[in-house]
């Protein structure tokens, strides 16, 4: 937000960050005490976290789910983890997948859904994915798993559409990566977990040490993912907001190409100009570098947020 600050100094304030995939409707429960920010968190209470994220995922042994500061952080440590010399990645995706690699001196290369990966050590796919939205049915994800090669998912989003999800069948030589701060839109929160097979989570644990999240990420985790009916709720809501944005954005002109219920991706010819007076109105959306007609759109928060989109896109 900085960088666009500086670079649209006569933007209207204050300024609209629809850059990301956050849930602008964040949880409001409970939340840590001073008492416990005064303290190291107890191991018992991060085992307690990662019991309510195991029945929150649908899985049966919470040996098999480690807490990590974000879900960017387990994704860092899939190279070591897994040792794997290579990795073909479903894309285009997230970014962050190629870095970790890349910055781990492995062989990338980046193929389509269903391409044959079978020369990589470990494949990468981000379901639902960012940034088209893209989804795929989890018993063909399940499908992908073989004795030889590591199969990495990233649900980050998927707790918008949960039927995705393939968090249950993880374990031997499939890892599950899940996203807490999206979809309960506390990203500062830092909270993200990672699931595989219990011997493979005792390494992931003794790699993050003692104290891998906060107390505050312990307490609007377990608070949070003990509220079902609030996550039914917000699934409802988050459809419905998706929606309202396609009709704005389709009746701008823009190309709804896909997404999650925590964002659109549109397809423009005038992609940047759409950003730059967007950019003016105080408005931040996602460009791609390698996709210059792409522009990517989360949900405002409230009517006054709708409204200036709604006059930005078509006044």
């Amino acid at each position: 937000m900085g960088d666009a600050a500086a670079a649209f100094p006569a933007a209207t304030l204050p300024w609209i960050d629809l850059s990301t995939g956050i849930n602008p409707h964040a949880w409001s429960g409970p939340r840590a005490d001073f008492a416990a920010l005064r303290r190291l968190p107890d191991p018992a209470e991060t085992a307690s976290l990662e019991a309510a994220a195991a029945q929150a995922f649908g899985v049966a042994d919470p040996a098999c789910v480690v807490a990590t500061p974000g879900a960017e952080f387990g994704l860092r440590l899939l190279p070591k983890l897994t040792g794997a010399p290579s990795v073909a990645i479903v894309s285009p995706t997230y970014g962050g997948h190629a870095e970790a690699w890349a910055n781990a001196g492995c062989a990338i290369r980046p193929i389509a859904w269903g391409d044959d990966a079978e020369d990589a050590a470990a494949l990468v796919i981000v379901n639902p994915n960012n940034p088209d939205g893209r989804a795929v049915p989890a018993e063909a994800v399940k499908r992908l798993a073989t004795p030889s090669q590591w199969l990495i998912v990233d649900e980050s989003f998927v707790e918008a559409m949960p039927g995705l999800s393939v968090a249950a069948a993880a374990g031997k030589r499939m890892i599950v990566l899940r996203s807490f701060g999206k979809f309960y839109g506390l990203a500062g929160v830092r909270l993200g977990f990672l699931v595989a097979a219990p011997a493979l989570a005792t390494k992931a644990r003794q790699m993050l040490g003692d104290w891998p999240v906060s107390a505050e990420a312990i307490a609007a985790g377990r608070s949070a993912y003990a509220d079902p009916a609030w996550a039914e709720a917000t699934r409802a809501r988050l459809q419905a907001d998706a929606a309202r944005l396609d009709t704005l954005l389709s009746n701008a002109g823009m190309l709804v190409l896909g997404g999650t219920p925590l964002f659109r991706l549109c397809g423009s010819s005038g992609a940047e100009t759409w950003f730059r007076r967007l950019a003016g109105h105080g408005i931040l959306v996602r460009p791609f570098e390698a996709q210059p007609d792409w522009l990517r759109f989360g949900l405002p928060g409230n009517e006054a947020e709708w409204n200036r989109l709604e006059e930005a896109l078509h006044g």
